[in-house]
């Protein structure tokens, strides 16, 4: 894929595996009075002052950091999720996963 013009201007979320949810958000919630903004079995998204924490299960997704983008569908054909975002993910030069994604809400956009 060719370079793509363009600020990373911000950070939605990051990704570390866990393998089992309700534990590590009882864990982060102890430690660091987080505020759980959705959670079930297979993840859960923690919200902390300036960026939220993706608790995932191994075989959902992968490690990842995830980076706001109005227009994220200039990375390539974005995913839907049943939050109602969507997103598509790139290998970094290291092998490390970036999710691009993109809110529907335009405030929220870059």
């Amino acid at each position: 894929m060719s370079e793509i013009d363009g600020r990373l201007d911000v950070i939605d979320h990051f990704a570390v595996q866990v393998s089992d949810i309700a534990s590590a958000v009882h864990w982060y919630r102890d430690r660091f009075a987080c505020e759980v903004d959705f959670q079930d079995e297979t993840w859960a998204l923690l919200r902390f002052q300036n960026v939220h924490v993706a608790l995932v299960i191994p075989d959902q997704h992968p490690t990842h950091l995830a980076v706001l983008r109005s227009d994220a569908a200039r990375f390539g054909p974005l995913s839907p999720h049943r939050d109602g975002t969507r997103s598509v993910y790139l290998d970094g030069p290291a092998g490390n996963a970036v999710e691009v994604l993109w809110r529907p809400e335009a405030r929220s956009n870059p």
